[in-house]
Order: C-alpha cells, then sequence, then structure tokens
C-alpha cells in the first residue's frame, strides 16, 4: 500500500482508494488539514492541479475518443466550414503531413473568415493548420494557446491570447462589456454592425449550400440580414446562474440531511468561454435597462441571503411593461425600480420580473402579449415589429390567380405571437403546441386583443398530429412553422407534405436545421421514402435572415415556400423561377467575411 494512503483512517481508504492516489503528492497535506477530525468528513473536495504546460491532452493508457457529429449541430456547421477554406486555401494535404505545436503552445495566427458558429478560422504558417479561435474578426494577427487538435477532422481549437496586428475590420473601441473576450456571450463587439449583418448573411448562404441539398439554381437571392433597432440593450430576459457551494460530504452526512452553505458570495453570471466555470457578471448591456437593474437587484438579494441556499440556482430576469395613456399616469407615480419611456399616445413603465410563475406583458404593434415569465417568448422586442410586418407583406402570394387564401395555421404557436399578429389578413387562423401553458397563454392573449375564437383558436397538441384534426382547405392555406432549434421532424414533413398547404412560411433561429427541412420539403416525399406519395411540388419563394441577437453569432431566418401542384401541370412554371434563381445567383458579389 502506497506510504501515502496509511495516512488515511480504514473506512475513507476503502471508499475513496482511487481519489486519493489520483491527487498529486503535493495535495496530501491538504487532504489532512482539510479532514475534520471531530466527524471524519471533508470540508472541501480537494480538486486535480494542473501544470497546463505539462499537461497532455489524452492520458497515457487511455482509449482516444473519436469526435461525434451530429448533423446539423455546431460540430458537423463548423467541419463544413474548416473543410471549405481548407479548400480554398489548398492546405488539405499538408495538413496531414506536419506536425502540430503541443497543447497550450502559444503560437502566432493569421484570420482568414469567421466561421458560422462566430468563431475565427485562423491559419498557422508553420504547421498549415487551421485553427478555432473566438474574439477574432478577418485580417487579424494574433496569439492563441493552442488547446486540442482534431486530427481526423483537419483542426485544432485555441484560446484567444492577445491581437498582435489588428484586422482592418477590427475595433477594440467599440467594445462596451468589461466582460468581452472571457464571457461567452457575445462575440462580435469589436465588429461594425453593418459587418455583423453582411457576416450572417453569409451564414444563411452557407447553411443553404452546405444542408439543404438543393441544386443551387433552386435556392434564390439572399436577402440582406434586417438589424434590431438597439445593437445594444435589447434582451428582455436574461438567466445568469450560480454554481453549488464547494464541499465534500459523505452519502452517510446526505443521509442525515446535512449540507453544505456557502461561505462567501459565490460567482453570479454566465459560462466563461471554453472553460467550465461560471463568470462573475456584475452587468450586461446587451440585456434592456430593466433587466439590467434587476440583476443588479437579484445579485444583492443572493449576496443578503446566503445561508438560504445549499446548492446552485438559475436566476431568471425578464422585462415586463405596464403601458398607461398619457392621462392616467398618475396611477403608477409609487412604482419602484420601472424604466419609464414616453411616446406620443402613452407611457411605458418597465420593470423586471425574477418569479417563474408571474404573469409579464409586452406588447408588438397595437397587440399586447400575457405570457408566464418562465415560458418562451422572442427576447428582443424591439425588432418585433419589423419582424412580423415582414411576415404580414410576404405570407400571402403576389399572384391573384388560384383560390383566395383563407386560412392560417400556426405550428409551434407558443403564446400566439403569429396567430394573433397575422389574424387581420386571415378569416380563421389556429394556433398549436405541444405546452398546455402556452396556450392558455395565447387564449388569454387572443380575448384580450378582442379576437373571437371563430378568428384565432388554438389547441395543445404535438405538432405532429396537427393535420389529424384540420378542416381547412389546403389551397386557400398557409401554414406557420417556427420549431425550436432541432428543427421538425421527418414524421411532421411528411405529413405537412400530404396535407400540402398553398403557401409554408418556416420561421426559425437555426438556419442550419432549416436549410435541412426547406430542402426536404422541396426535394418532397420521394426523398423521405414514400414512393406513394403526390407529386406535389415547392419552390422556395425567399430567404431573409433577421438579427434578433446583435453582439452574437446567432441568426433568425425566415423562408417562404409556394406550392406548385404538380411537376408536369406546372413545368413551365417551376422553370421560369429555377431560370430567375439562376440569374439573381450570378449577379451576387458578396466578399466573405
Amino acid at each position: 500500500m502506497p506510504k501515502a494512503l496509511r495516512q488515511f483512517p480504514q473506512w475513507l481508504r476503502a471508499r475513496d482508494y482511487r481519489r486519493i492516489l489520483s491527487a498529486p503528492i503535493n495535495n496530501i497535506n491538504r487532504f489532512k488539514s482539510d479532514m475534520n477530525e471531530k466527524n471524519q468528513t471533508f470540508k472541501a473536495h480537494p480538486k486535480r492541479q494542473w501544470d497546463e504546460t505539462q499537461r497532455e491532452v489524452n492520458f497515457r493508457g487511455q482509449k482516444k475518443k473519436s469526435k461525434t457529429i451530429k448533423k446539423s449541430g455546431v460540430d458537423d456547421v463548423l467541419l463544413h466550414d474548416v473543410l471549405s477554406l481548407l479548400k480554398a486555401q489548398k492546405l488539405e494535404d499538408d495538413n496531414k503531413l506536419l506536425s502540430l505545436p503541443k497543447p497550450f503552445t502559444e503560437i502566432e495566427v493569421m484570420v482568414k473568415e469567421i466561421s458560422s458558429t462566430g468563431d475565427g478560422l485562423a491559419i498557422h504558417s508553420e504547421s498549415k493548420r487551421i485553427y478555432v479561435v473566438p474574439f477574432c474578426v478577418p485580417g487579424d494577427v494574433i496569439k492563441a494557446k493552442v488547446i486540442k487538435h482534431y486530427k481526423e477532422e483537419n483542426y485544432s481549437t485555441a484560446d484567444f491570447v492577445s491581437v498582435i496586428t489588428p484586422g482592418p475590420l477590427r475595433d477594440d473601441s467599440r467594445i462596451k462589456c468589461k466582460y468581452f473576450g472571457t464571457c461567452s456571450g457575445c462575440q462580435f463587439q469589436m465588429l461594425d454592425y453593418d459587418a455583423q449583418l453582411e457576416h450572417k448573411k453569409k451564414v444563411i448562404e452557407r447553411a443553404y449550400k452546405n444542408f439543404s441539398k438543393l441544386p443551387q439554381h433552386l435556392i434564390p437571392f439572399i436577402g440582406d440580414t434586417i438589424g434590431s433597432p438597439l445593437p445594444y440593450e435589447y434582451r428582455t430576459k436574461l438567466t445568469p446562474h450560480f454554481n453549488a457551494p464547494k464541499g465534500y460530504i459523505s452519502k452517510a452526512d446526505k443521509m442525515k440531511g446535512v449540507k453544505n452553505h456557502f461561505q462567501e458570495t459565490p460567482s453570479i453570471g454566465f459560462n466563461a468561454k471554453g472553460a467550465n466555470y461560471t463568470l462573475d457578471i456584475e452587468d450586461c448591456p446587451i440585456g434592456t435597462s430593466a433587466v439590467r437593474m434587476g440583476m443588479k437587484r437579484e445579485r444583492l438579494r443572493v449576496a443578503e441571503n446566503l445561508d438560504k441556499y445549499t446548492k446552485g440556482a438559475t436566476i431568471l430576469l425578464r422585462e415586463s411593461t405596464l403601458r398607461l395613456p398619457n392621462n392616467e399616469t398618475n396611477l403608477a407615480t409609487n412604482m419602484p425600480d420601472t424604466i419609464k419611456t414616453v411616446d406620443s399616445d402613452f407611457i411605458d413603465f418597465k420593470s423586471c420580473v425574477t418569479d417563474n410563475r408571474a404573469k409579464t406583458t409586452e406588447y408588438v404593434d397595437k397587440y399586447v402579449f400575457t405570457n408566464i415569465a418562465n415560458e418562451f417568448f422572442q427576447n428582443n422586442n424591439s425588432i418585433l415589429p419589423r419582424f412580423t410586418s415582414y411576415i404580414r407583406e410576404h405570407i400571402l402570394p403576389q399572384a391573384t390567380t388560384g383560390k383566395k387564401i383563407k386560412y392560417l395555421i400556426d405550428a409551434y404557436s407558443g403564446s400566439g405571437l403569429f396567430t394573433i399578429t397575422l389574424s387581420s389578413i386571415f378569416e380563421s387562423s389556429l394556433g398549436i403546441d405541444i405546452s398546455a401553458a402556452s396556450i392558455n397563454s395565447a387564449e388569454e392573449n387572443a380575448r384580450q386583443n378582442n379576437l373571437a375564437p371563430s378568428r384565432a383558436r388554438f389547441m395543445a397538441a404535438d405538432a405532429s398530429q396537427l393535420f389529424k384534426e384540420i378542416d381547412f382547405n389546403p389551397d386557400e392555406t398557409v401554414v406557420l412553422i417556427d420549431p425550436s432549434r432541432k428543427g421538425c421532424d421527418e414524421s411532421f414533413i411528411s405529413q405537412l407534405l400530404k396535407y400540402a398547404p398553398r403557401r409554408i412560411v418556416y420561421v426559425s433561429c437555426n438556419v442550419h436545421t432549416q436549410a435541412r427541412d426547406v430542402g426536404m420539403i422541396i426535394n418532397g416525399l420521394a426523398a423521405l421514402g414514400d414512393i406513394k406519395g403526390s407529386d406535389t411540388q415547392y419552390t422556395l419563394e425567399s430567404i431573409v435572415g433577421f438579427d434578433f441577437f446583435p453582439q452574437t453569432g446567432h441568426v433568425e431566418s425566415v423562408a417562404i415556400l409556394d406550392r406548385v401542384r404538380s411537376q408536369e401541370s406546372n413545368s413551365a412554371e417551376f422553370l421560369d423561377i429555377c431560370k430567375k434563381n439562376d440569374a439573381i445567383s450570378e449577379s451576387k458579389n458578396s466578399p466573405p467575411l
């Protein structure tokens, strides 16, 4: 038995043999001093101490795990960008021949472009290797610390250290957050906002090229990304968190109800970029003024009530609006912690809600929406009028031939944002969502916006069951889908194609899964293995991005599809659309970031 292990009692040796041996010898005294001799329990769980200059990525004797890449996931998106840059720089063969720097070595790299994930793609001149590095822009020459090599994928990851020579797109005077470069929340604060919008347009173009499985002539020209009126102070919801207090408690003591308590105020904030710890964030400039005020208040509340916490928690910060006519503002004179904004006809009093089950209120155009605070609602209210106006203007076909479109089906409807804001152009609308709480909010929102059930009704069900309950004539119906980031499953797309609505509007917060799904819709039932499917066909009419999250790599996308009844009867129309898309594609001349 190792000498170090003999210093511990038998009960501890039997249970924690491996953990004790895994600690460096110079930490043995820490084990002993941290032990409470009275009840023989640890006050703090010891951590492995690493010297980064000595650390190896894989321990000797361990079997190297292969990287699992999920289709249309973040790693898959990044890999497509890496392979594209390798091909453009003619580095495919060089990457496999040269030796690579050891992990935690600092190297100098030149940034070539920004990936679709928001990180920079840089080239190391000596190893001819592509490095994925955050917080950089094309043209930067930077110092980076090597983290890990993915040899099969032909790229490596590295941490940003410093700028050696700034690129022409970098302007650090634009940065408004002291945590930028450490916090994982924002990527682009040093980048001009127009350049951010141009990059996000390029992200959409790449997504449809790499994931739609559509020939280029079927993909229309991607419209310019529509920007947010507020590049900062736009987020109406933030969720900072803090971790559980450190310390080790035996299983026996846990059964007795023994719990750890905080000895000092924990770090309250967001995850650090590329690291497994929470960064202490005092203020976040992308949050609205009301949310930022609430964040300061909640940080103070946690600090004053440490004895009440025995585990970590996530803090909800959600903006809510009280709108009063100008002549009734005296009713709100005694409202502390509110932000007052004045309009010609009304005054808004904005506050921060922290109770998960409380109700919040927001206004979009002339409509009012009340929601449960922790239920989903768009987090950038400043862009919503532009967003809903665009959909309202493009949801109906330009051609006047055929039956008039009368109905809207809003799949994944949530609390009714689209069902309600688009209700004025349809005779009847149906919203569906799997969340019963969201449907309850949607029904309440329809009532307070004076919409009769015949104009806007809602149903709690899985979207895959939607078309079994529909009695709308598909020739007179538009289906709007707004799924989660994972997109739609093949079962839903198959049912959608069999229902064959006149128009489809696909709204997505993940353009890569949107491109995948739109490709399946256009390729039809045969591509899904349904040989008995109809010959109904769709064309992709337009795609445009909306910047709901300035300073970050995320982009919202709206794709509009129009039905071609059959390939035979509409072949001339279909070919005309393809030729038009070809002509527009040839005229594109936007250099990549």
